[in-house]
């Protein structure tokens, strides 16, 4: 068989048996890499830690997103449950929720009734959430942003 070290040297055409000596010796694994060629071609290399490297490289992380839920000034207590609702969707899936109010013509004159709908936001979320933006005016607009809890 062909044998290839740990650095990847060849170290040419090696009887089974040597094989099995040298990679004994290093510490290391007598992986066959091509058992179609002839002959054979076997590495010596830690078994484990390739394992460990291609689960690694397949294994793909999870991209947090940030999902936009938009409500007003005068929203229903029915239609608030139904967007508190989306929200804890959003935050158990891992994303994190950003809150946006906006304002039209002179609802701007009161904010205060926007941060109550924002205060009761935050008091009907159970709490697997965190705060990572408090509720602030911006132009025409409130906005809130919530992330899951880590």
């Amino acid at each position: 068989m062909r044998l290839i070290d740990a650095e990847g040297r060849q170290l040419g055409v090696v009887p089974i048996g040597e094989a099995l000596k040298k990679a004994e010796e290093s510490g290391l694994d007598l992986v066959e890499v091509a058992p179609q060629a002839a002959p054979p071609v076997c590495r010596i290399m830690d078994f484990g830690k390739y394992k460990y490297q291609i689960s690694k490289k397949t294994t793909q992380k999870k991209t947090i997103e940030v999902k936009e839920v938009k409500i007003r000034v005068r929203i229903d207590s029915h239609d608030l449950e139904l967007k508190i609702r989306n929200i804890r969707r959003f935050l158990d899936e891992g994303n994190k929720a950003k809150v946006t109010m906006y304002f039209r013509g002179r609802e701007i004159v009161r904010p205060d009734l926007g941060m109550g709908v924002f205060k009761k936001i935050t008091e009907m979320l159970p709490g697997k959430f965190q705060v990572e933006q408090a509720a602030r005016l911006e132009g025409n607009h409130i906005t809130m942003v919530l992330g899951p809890k880590v």
